[in-house]
């Protein structure tokens, strides 16, 4: 059994390093048209977005009139705050340097600003996406006229206006008491309207290490299902049209997520670069420096106009069940955020696992380490009926080994193909019936505490509430141990664990192999694993151990004991 579990933990260590794994540089340049084959990864096919072309004369043939000039004549900021955030806006575009949460921290204490610093290059958030590669680089870098300077307290409006030539533009931008904002933009050439999308272009500001870089996807919810593009398939400049609900970039704990006032004529424009960032940020070396892939999002209205609100916050499934998207303009009853937080296969088992490890941290342990050990506890004292089955399946068909082989010799003479075998067949069926043993017996059990580890998983590596929370000398419950004492304690609880359970039908020397390979594969592959999870599997192998410790204090398990001696002894002569 514990073979089983340690190869089904191996599983999802190895699934989270291919997850993790630096992926190759990508470019792929914008293009104004693509094929559906290119531009969408589900089954949706959505028609590429065909940019405006505003006509440069009137319908009449008159010249078009100029618009009157507006611009600002040097570069001001605006601060917007409320209890949540902290936003610098800048008149050069109109857009923000700078978006600081104020309940969260960056790894090095200071309040965590998501506004990715090592991205800049690609734009700022709020900037505007034009099909249009003149006409974007003009109206991001321009001086924009303010409706205020200086500090605004939410709720409050901001509102940037600016005019040359043929082309104006008008961003507005409401602030309320929450993680959420409305935004209305609108860009006009010659009087018609230009497709200008707003846009968090690239990566967002927690994103530090290799894992969080590769914890990037864009996601967005049609038809009430939703769909989770992985970094490898985002192509930058590509068009994703409507209907959905909500959509945007986000990584591991944070998100930046548009929802359009009006789904149904909504689309999104990916993007997709990538970065040089210095292995060591405290002493940078511009010859010693690693690629990261960076993703971004476009959301706006193809009609023209765009009305929509931006949430830019934690992945807290509290936080998130309260801001609810658009059905239809000025309708906000559509579904909540909630499913922007990534469960998994198991999600039915994730979520109840979450929230009652949030309500176990609420009520019994104020710290989140103590929760997860409580849990584990539950867990497994809940699961102990199917353990001792499947031990006590194990230890019985240990203990027919002998009679099974006798019965195999008898016919291994025989081609496979050879209609006696069925014989050899029904003998060991009728010795499994006599015996009273189910060869399934033991794999029933296993098959249902996996979900379990895999939600647990899951759960742990999704919970917000986690990051930065310390445990005895764990900094950091969602980031790997930094003095490696959890994946030696995997390592030497493995070992134990693997050395006092009896494995039916196993050579004792492969045994003997397994008993020592098996914890040093599953230890290296734990070094770099959330230290929440690394916890929940220590103590559930202490957990395993003493019902294993249990079960081999019966006498049927003195007799297997004695019974694998027996073959040991007999396979050293």
């Amino acid at each position: 059994m514990m073979m089983v579990l340690a190869a089904t933990f191996a599983l999802i260590i190895l699934s989270q390093i291919f997850l993790f794994k630096k992926k190759p540089e990508t470019q792929q340049p914008a293009t104004q048209t693509q094929t559906a084959q290119n531009s969408q990864p589900s089954a949706q096919a959505p028609a590429a977005a065909t940019p405006a072309q505003a006509p440069t004369q009137p319908a009449s043939g008159a010249p078009a009139p100029a618009v009157a000039a507006k611009s600002a004549s040097s570069e001001v900021e605006t601060t917007v705050e409320n209890n949540f955030y902290k936003i610098v806006f800048t008149n050069r575009g109109a857009q923000v340097k700078s978006w600081v949460l104020k309940k969260y921290k960056d790894d090095d204490g200071r309040p965590l600003d998501l506004v990715n610093k090592q991205a800049t290059k690609f734009g700022l958030p709020l900037s505007l996406y034009t099909y249009d590669d003149n006409l974007r680089n003009q109206i991001n870098s321009a001086l924009y006229v303010p409706s205020g300077e200086g500090n605004i307290t939410a709720p409050g409006e901001l509102t940037y206006e600016y005019a040359a030539g043929d082309t104006a533009v008008r961003k507005t931008f409401q602030f309320g008491e929450t993680y959420v904002i409305s935004i209305e933009t609108s860009v006009t050439r010659n009087g018609q309207p230009v497709q200008a999308y707003p846009m968090w272009p690239a990566a967002l500001g927690d994103e530090a290490t290799a894992p969080s870089y590769a914890s990037q996807k864009i996601e967005y919810m049609a038809d009430g299902k939703v769909e989770r593009i992985a970094a490898k398939k985002v192509s930058g400049g590509n068009t994703i049209r409507g209907p959905f609900n909500w959509a945007g970039p986000q990584d591991q704990f944070f998100a930046a997520i548009f929802l359009p006032d009006n789904p149904d004529t909504a689309l999104m424009v990916t993007q997709h670069g990538s970065i040089s960032v210095p292995k060591d940020p405290k002493n940078p070396n511009p010859n010693d420096v690693v690629k990261y892939d960076v993703l971004g999002a476009a959301v706006g209205d193809s009609a023209g106009v765009t009305k929509e609100r931006l949430f830019v916050g934690p992945k807290d499934l509290k936080v998130l069940e309260s801001v609810r998207s658009n059905t239809a303009p000025g309708q906000m009853n559509g579904p909540d955020l909630r499913d922007v937080v990534d469960f998994g296969f198991f999600s039915l088992v994730a979520r109840p696992l979450f929230l009652w490890l949030k309500w176990t941290h609420e009520h019994i342990a104020s710290n989140w380490g103590v929760a997860i050990i409580i849990l584990t506890v539950i867990i497994n004292l809940a699961l102990l009926p199917l353990r001792v089955t499947s031990m006590k399946s194990a230890l019985k068909m240990q203990k027919l080994q002998p009679q099974m082989k006798a019965i195999q010799d008898r016919y291994k003479k025989l081609p496979m193909r050879d209609p006696k075998r069925q014989e050899m067949n029904a003998e060991i069926g009728e010795l499994y019936k006599r015996e009273g043993v189910n060869p399934a017996g033991g794999c029933l059990p296993l098959l249902i505490q996996m979900p379990f580890l895999w939600a647990f998983y899951s759960m742990l590596a999704n919970a917000i509430e986690l990051r930065q929370a310390p445990f005895l000398w764990l900094h950091d419950l969602s980031s790997p141990d930094k003095y490696y004492v959890m994946p030696i304690a995997i390592i030497l609880s493995t070992y134990l664990m693997q050395k006092m359970t009896p494995s039916a039908g196993m050579d004792p020397k492969q045994q003997q192999m397994m008993t020592l390979m098996m914890p040093l594969m599953i230890g290296w592959f734990s070094f770099n694993l959330p230290s929440g999870l690394s916890l929940y599997w220590v103590v559930g192998t202490i957990i395993g151990i003493v019902q294993q410790q249990i079960m081999n204090r019966t006498g049927l398990g003195r007799e297997m004991r004695e019974e694998m001696e027996k073959r040991a002894r007999k396979k050293g002569k």
